[in-house]
């Protein structure tokens, strides 16, 4: 039985991924504070510190190490100076990783690591990019200290990787949605509201973003880890759905969608018009195809919100 070592096994992402990586066959090793449900171990360590980190990669002795851990906090994470300590704890785990004798590395992305501005503002300005679809070959320029984290980790790593013959991939998540989302959060926040019977303030909803079931991204990381798929691969949908229509499908589902107050919230007049993914990658290489609709995905958050 193959052994991997995940991070943030116990978060949003880390919850289906470990579900998914046990039903593919892997000995599942947990690392964290907090323990991971289903694991078949769990090394409980503040990855954060070097050596509870560095102990807790030699105890597990996995050959395959899924890394989702990072500071996440909504609203919070964008500029929050802690993406400087998890680039230097992420870079140290994957050596440390490596060096106790690791062959495959899977490492969580993110869509903000591309350039957004060469999209076309929601204001309808003159945008570089009109559709807003980002493959992975898309430069990248961030625009947030997160995204430059996530950046600089990449490349850094890639090029750690490339001389210590690690077979390393990258999954960039575009948004996500689904059981168990934190406060602060879209989908969870309104899913909350209309369920307790508040209204819920929101903007006009023209932007378009790329969402997908946050099951189905934990599905695709452990189908992404389990291939032999090298580099940078995006995660998402691959289809791009204005905001409004997710509420809207809220507010049906519930039966409460004159609780939604569209337009009580502005947007930045830069904020781009679509973000979304091209998931060729994913579905022609890695072999992992998104199914859910969006009203079997937004059921499923309406469940356990």
């Amino acid at each position: 039985m193959r052994r991997v070592l995940v991070t943030g096994g116990a978060g949003f992402v880390g919850r289906p991924a470990v579900a998914a990586l046990i039903a593919r066959g892997f000995e599942v090793h947990a690392v964290g504070r907090r323990p991971a449900e289903g694991a078949h171990a769990v090394h409980a360590a503040d990855l954060l510190d070097a050596s509870a980190r560095r102990a807790a990669v030699r105890a597990a002795g996995a050959s395959h190490l899924l890394h989702l851990a990072w500071v996440t906090e909504p609203g919070r994470y964008w500029q929050a100076p802690e993406n400087l300590d998890w680039t230097a704890a992420s870079l140290d785990l994957v050596r440390a990783f490596r060096e106790a004798g690791g062959t495959r590395a899977v490492v969580a992305g993110t869509c903000a690591e591309y350039d957004w501005t060469a999209a076309s503002p929601l204001s309808g300005g003159a945008g570089r990019a009109i559709d807003g679809r980002f493959g992975e070959s898309a430069p990248c320029r961030p625009a947030t200290l997160y995204g430059a984290a996530k950046d600089g980790l990449r490349r850094v790593v890639s090029a750690y990787a490339a001389s210590a013959g690690l077979s390393l991939a990258w999954g960039r998540l575009f948004y996500l949605y689904g059981p168990g989302e934190a406060p602060g959060r879209l989908v969870g926040d309104a899913a909350r509201a209309l369920l307790a019977g508040r209204r819920f303030a929101t903007s006009e909803g023209c932007q378009r973003r790329d969402f997908l079931s946050v099951t189905e991204a934990g599905e695709a990381f452990a189908a992404l880890l389990d291939s032999e798929v090298e580099g940078p691969v995006n995660i998402g949908s691959g289809g791009a759905v204005p905001v409004r229509a997710i509420l809207e499908t809220l507010g049906r589902l519930t039966g409460r969608g004159d609780l939604i107050d569209f337009g009580a919230r502005p947007l930045p007049p830069t904020e781009p018009a679509c973000i979304e993914a091209e998931i060729g990658r994913l579905i022609s290489e890695v072999g992992f195809r998104p199914r859910l609709t969006l009203d079997e995905g937004l059921r499923a958050a309406l469940a356990q919100p």
